[in-house]
């Protein structure tokens, strides 16, 4: 990847995993689940094309049996970064006590992005087995911290070997 890849005013050239023509999938500051994603446009025309291909290989990966895929578009529907891009998070049957529940993780993980944004921190900046960060289970929201960029480079790292590989 030779030239940057900015989400909004973040440059993620890190976390980019899988790239097409005009858009680009990263790994998440704050996981909801193992495998939630965003899919980036640079250009709207192949956005759903490239959430496809990265939703079908992302259940592949982690054993999933469907995926939610949100767009949150404006700051009155939960988005914080000011960029167009699809949530994709990998679901398995009783993820959450309640299949909605998902929603609500969303949500305050969007807020507590927007709080990093508002005090001016950095927010974003193999084999078979996903890196150990990966492994844990995922604590309450509250309890949630963002990931370093070394964390994140390492899943999309992860992550690009299986794009490559089925390509």
């Amino acid at each position: 990847m030779s030239k940057p890849f900015m989400f909004s005013a973040f440059n993620v050239t890190n976390q980019v995993f899988y790239q097409a023509k005009h858009s680009f999938a990263i790994v998440n500051l704050k996981p909801i689940l193992p495998g939630h994603v965003l899919v980036i446009p640079r250009r709207i025309g192949d956005l759903f094309e490239s959430v496809a291909k990265v939703q079908s290989v992302l259940e592949k990966i982690y054993t999933a049996t469907a995926s939610n895929i949100g767009i949150q578009d404006g700051q009155d529907a939960g988005q914080t970064v000011p960029h167009l891009h699809v949530h994709l998070i990998p679901r398995k049957k009783l993820d959450f006590n309640e299949n909605d529940e998902v929603y609500q993780h969303l949500e305050k993980a969007e807020a507590n992005l927007e709080s990093l944004q508002a005090t001016g921190k950095e927010a974003i900046t193999g084999d078979q087995v996903p890196p150990t960060s990966m492994k844990k289970s995922i604590p309450r929201d509250e309890d949630r911290q963002p990931r370093t960029p070394e964390v994140m480079q390492e899943e999309a790292t992860w992550l690009r070997s299986y794009f490559e590989q089925n390509q």
